[in-house]
């Protein structure tokens, strides 16, 4: 029962630790305000461009016609370690439809690429640092990590709770996200 009791802390302890250090890196990097939901391309979402994990350029490109899950994580956070393995594997069984784009909360940008390396991240990230993810993290209300928003093809947001999605169910929400999809208003 006492190591019951001492889990629960553990994982409070962690949880308040992952939302108070997004909220320190989000306020440290950038003071832009949100920016309004851009209707038609990834571009808008992605203005600085994506880089893989080596800090390489990747086109906008690889994220057409996919439903795409912006991942709000970081190498220091318990919780992100113990869910990115996962997401990992969801994503590379699903990757013909299906498409994350990376927003690190990492301490620097070494960090980033350390964390995206080292969990076998083959998708995209956003710049470190840079406006738009400190844009993403408002638009989305991001206060704690884990968070994987899912979004439709045109951008349209399917869920704010990707995490719990893809733990829970994950042999049947990609369909789940498709059919919100295709029943979300075009903008």
């Amino acid at each position: 029962m006492k190591k019951a009791i001492l889990a629960v802390i553990f994982l409070i302890c962690c949880v308040s630790i992952c939302t108070a250090q997004v909220d320190k890196v989000s306020t440290e990097s950038s003071s832009t305000p949100a920016k309004e939901v851009p209707s038609d391309a990834w571009g808008k979402f992605f203005p600085d461009g994506l880089v893989d994990n080596s800090g390489g350029s990747v086109g906008i490109d690889t994220l057409s016609g996919k439903i795409v899950g912006i991942y709000f994580s970081a190498h220091w956070c318990p919780p992100c370690r113990a869910f990115s393995p996962k997401l990992v594997e969801f994503r590379n069984a699903n990757s013909v439809d299906f498409e994350i784009v990376f927003v690190s909360s990492d301490k620097n940008e070494e960090a980033q690429f350390e964390y995206m390396k080292e969990v076998n991240m083959e998708w995209p990230a956003v710049k470190y640092g840079s406006d738009a993810a400190n844009s993403l993290k408002k638009q989305f209300g991001v206060t704690g990590i884990p968070t994987l928003v899912i979004l439709s093809p045109n951008g349209e947001t399917l869920s704010e709770d990707g995490r719990g999605d893809v733990e829970s169910t994950p042999d049947s929400c990609l369909a789940t996200w498709k059919k919100k999809a295709e029943l979300a208003p075009k903008k």
